[in-house]
């Protein structure tokens, strides 16, 4: 049987703060444990709330005094107006007038529910990204917080909580118990989250970082920076579903990102679909999405590459239900209703380009190249960024390997046959023209790897030597991750910036 579920309210503390009308109506009160919060408005009566009704706390009206016995007995306010109680996860938020005087208090009850994770312990404990989703109120930071000490008291991981709100561990500097061995880092405010979120990975080489609510660009984009680096992301985002995160353009990364791409006739008729299709733009950030449907049922996507793939082909989809039985027992209501999706039509392609390209490197070492729709001096920097011994020729006819771009794919593809290949890409960038000659060339002109990362090397000397940031070129995530894996070992700071597919390491100086 699974671990018994316990709950801890601190509700002495909370009483404590609360004017003496509302404690002795409160103590001893049959419903204390399932009080929510308590209102105190000025000029109205005191109410407590409970799930699905409420009660008034005597006939009197609150007054200014009522107001200042919790403000003077609570931590200060933020600039969010929220303050705690020290080592409770107690929650008051305040309702100011026009001249910021405080006329209303939100005094909500903060309770550490112990043995909630069981039912998806395992997706925990295998070390991938989870995202959790679901409506406010749900539970959401309840699952954080009790993930956090699961991971640092019972499996001795690296935990380190950014702590918007100080929802997880509480107000104070001394972090609630309820999330055992993990260390807490405070944000000042909501705008400095994306900060605090990279200082945590550069600053105290965590296993684990968790994190309520990612809800902006920049959050987002220091969430795919610290699981390019390795590190375990938990956290929670504003979505109901992962279809409500897909269609939200801040926070889409997250799940790889959505993006339009137009394809050529050829394409578009192989394919069955029009010439604008959505596709995924990266690798997701995380690899597993977590629907809360509440406390104790919850549905799954396993693999969410795999789930955004085929919502984006307009295919049905559907997670695992769970739900802990009332003798705490985990069972599986549904199972996933997601077969492997095909593979990108990309990678497909890229495959075939693969094995293509192998077998024409047994014959020749030396490739000649024509181009079409394709600037000549791009093409021949990325030729000599990837050191491919590589001639451009002017005669389709005399090319092993002709390179162009999709407006021009309908009449470069009348040229391939067993020993020449056609490849195109989908915009005349620098980008673009690299990544497809990287993925020729890459392998039979030194590895990829020792390529990135001898541009980190000298990135750094260039640093050194001039005191500015420098910029690598765009790389895909496992790429990204050496680099940066490589430049802390230098003992220097690196971040990824942009979108895909031109995402790429920054180098600083210290």
């Amino acid at each position: 049987m699974a671990p018994v579920e316990t709950i801890t309210d601190d509700m002495e503390q909370l009483l404590e703060v609360l004017p003496e009308q509302v404690r002795e109506r409160l103590k001893g009160h049959p419903r204390l444990g399932e009080l929510v919060e308590v209102i105190i408005d000025l000029g109205r009566p005191l109410e407590a709330r409970f799930p699905g009704s409420f009660e008034v706390l005597g006939e009197d009206q609150a007054t200014p005094a009522d107001i200042q016995q919790v403000v003077t007995n609570i931590g200060e306010f933020d600039r969010d107006n929220r303050a705690g109680i020290e080592r409770t996860l107690h929650r008051i938020s305040a309702i100011r007038n026009r001249l910021g005087n405080i006329v209303g208090l939100t005094c909500r009850v903060g309770r550490a529910v112990y043995g909630t994770i069981d039912i998806v312990s395992d997706v925990i404990e295998s070390g991938e990204s989870v995202l959790f989703l679901g409506p406010p109120g749900i539970g959401k930071t309840t699952k954080l917080r009790e993930v956090a000490r699961v991971l640092a008291s019972e499996f001795d991981k690296r935990v380190v909580i950014v702590d918007t709100n100080n929802e997880i561990a509480g107000d104070g500097d001394i972090p609630h118990p309820a999330i055992g061995r993990a260390r807490r880092m405070q944000v000042p405010n909501g705008c400095q989250q994306h900060d605090i979120m990279i200082q945590a990975v550069e600053n105290h080489m965590p296993e684990v970082v968790v994190i309520d609510e990612i809800g902006n660009e920049a959050e987002a984009a220091a969430a795919r920076t610290i699981a390019e680096r390795g590190v375990q992301l938990i956290a929670t985002a504003h979505g109901n579903a992962l279809e409500n995160l897909m269609a939200n353009p801040t926070l889409a990364d997250l799940v790889g990102g959505i993006q339009a791409v137009t394809l050529g006739d050829d394409e578009a008729r192989r394919r069955g679909t029009q010439k604008v299709v959505l596709e995924r733009q990266a690798p997701p950030t995380f690899s597993v999405a977590v629907q809360l449907e509440g406390l104790h049922r919850v549905g799954i996507y396993h693999d969410v590459a795999a789930t955004v793939d085929r919502i984006l082909l307009g295919e049905p989809v559907a997670p695992e239900i769970r739900q802990t039985g009332a003798d705490g027992e985990v069972e599986v209501i549904r199972e996933a209703e997601l077969t492997p999706a095909p593979a990108d039509p990309n990678d497909r392609e890229l495959a075939r380009l693969r094995r293509e390209i192998h077998h024409a490197q047994q014959l020749t070492d030396h490739h000649q190249l024509f181009i079409k729709g394709l600037t000549r001096n791009k093409v021949e920097r990325a030729v000599r960024e990837l050191r491919a011994d590589i001639t451009l020729v002017k005669d389709p006819a005399e090319a092993d390997i002709i390179l162009g771009s999709q407006n021009h794919a309908a009449e470069l593809s009348a040229y391939s046959t067993n020993r020449r290949r056609v490849m195109t890409v989908r915009s005349n960038s620098y980008a673009q023209i690299y990544e497809a000659l990287r993925e020729l060339f890459g392998t039979a002109n030194g590895s990829l790897e020792e390529f990135a990362l001898r541009q980190v090397e000298e990135a750094i000397e260039e640093v050194t030597r001039t005191n500015q940031a420098v910029e690598l070129l765009p790389q895909n995530a496992y790429i990204r991750r050496l680099q940066h894996e490589l430049a802390g070992k230098h003992n220097f700071r690196s971040g990824s910036v942009g979108r895909e597919p031109r995402r790429r390491v920054t180098i600083y100086p210290d």
